[in-house]
């Protein structure tokens, strides 16, 4: 397999700051989103486009390998961190991927401090659409920086892990 860091839309994370910056100073709103996507379904298809006609361009930091397994357990991700950055990165609705260790994606909300902070509906307090802020530590983050969070509805029975269970009963 070619070396992933090479692509041009999944980047470390100090490359990807100067080109979000670069955008950011042209005027365009960065809308930023995270999590494992260990096995791509429509449920992650359709959040993810979505998620980008909030704003001029789409970054997605991706949980490594390690994060994922603290995540979700033994036995996960499925699909190892470079060829589910390499599959992602293959969508258009998403400009920039980057793959990060840290158990949440706050650091690289300082860094970048998208305008648009995304996750599904699945994180919402009982008000629906405002985030459960013990449940997305990130919220504090985009809000002391003066982002906005949005929360896109929750395609039911569309997840990995129902994914999963399916094929287990084969």
């Amino acid at each position: 397999m070619n070396n992933l860091m090479d692509s041009q839309k999944v980047l470390q994370r100090s490359q990807l700051a100067t080109e979000v910056q670069r955008r950011q100073q042209a005027g365009e709103r960065c809308v930023f989103t995270n999590g494992c996507f260990d096995l791509l379904h429509l449920g992650h298809v359709r959040y993810l486009r979505e998620a980008r006609s909030l704003g001029d361009f789409l970054v997605l930091g991706l949980n490594s390998d390690e994060s994922v397994r603290h995540l979700k357990g033994p036995g996960r991700p499925l699909v190892p961190e470079l060829e589910r950055a390499e599959i992602l990165a293959s969508l258009e609705c998403i400009d920039y991927v980057t793959i990060f260790a840290e158990p949440t994606a706050n650091a690289l909300l300082e860094v970048l401090r998208p305008a648009i902070y995304v996750k599904g509906g699945d994180y919402a307090s009982a008000h629906n659409d405002v985030p459960d802020t013990t449940r997305l530590p990130e919220a504090k983050t985009v809000l002391a920086y003066g982002g906005t969070i949005r929360l896109i509805p929750y395609l039911p029975n569309h997840s990995t892990t129902e994914l999963i269970a399916a094929i287990k009963r084969l």
